[in-house]
């Protein structure tokens, strides 16, 4: 199998606000995939995205019924960047355009996350990995880290 890019799909209450967090967080909107009912917002261009969906055209695609992530979150979608840093950058950016952080930031030595939840309450986290800890495992790199220091 060959996966050739991954799309979550997200329910929204405001379209325009949720557009303007996603794009204050440092993403994109591809406009030939945005309408009145979804935006196509570009995590990773070819690979990633998220479609940012009205709450009706959402419940359109499915018979169940569609909770509010405020308050029963059924998901989370994580986003790695390069550095910390640009997880400190996107999560300051996301709270100052509506979005609440959740808990305090983790810091694993190997790994740091931040808690983001957009507007509406769906949970968009965002970390960082040391490169060597994704190559190797955590327990590796941090046995590996031990010894060195």
């Amino acid at each position: 199998m060959t996966v050739t890019g991954i799309f979550v799909n997200l329910p929204v209450t405001d379209l325009e606000r949720a557009k303007a967090f996603y794009t204050a967080i440092g993403f994109t909107i591809n406009p030939l995939f945005t309408d009145h009912n979804a935006a196509c917002v570009v995590i990773e261009d070819g690979h990633s995205y998220m479609m940012i969906e009205t709450r009706e055209f959402f419940q359109s695609m499915t018979e169940l019924p569609i909770g509010d992530p405020a308050v029963n979150p059924t998901s989370g979608t994580a986003i790695f960047l390069d550095s910390r840093e640009e997880v400190d950058i996107a999560v300051i950016a996301g709270i100052a355009a509506g979005g609440s952080a959740l808990g305090e930031p983790q810091d694993f030595g190997f790994m740091y996350q931040r808690g983001l939840a957009d507007p509406d309450g769906n949970v968009v986290d965002f970390g960082w990995m040391d490169p060597a800890a994704a190559t190797q495992g955590p327990e590796a790199f941090m046995a590996q880290s031990t010894q060195q220091g």
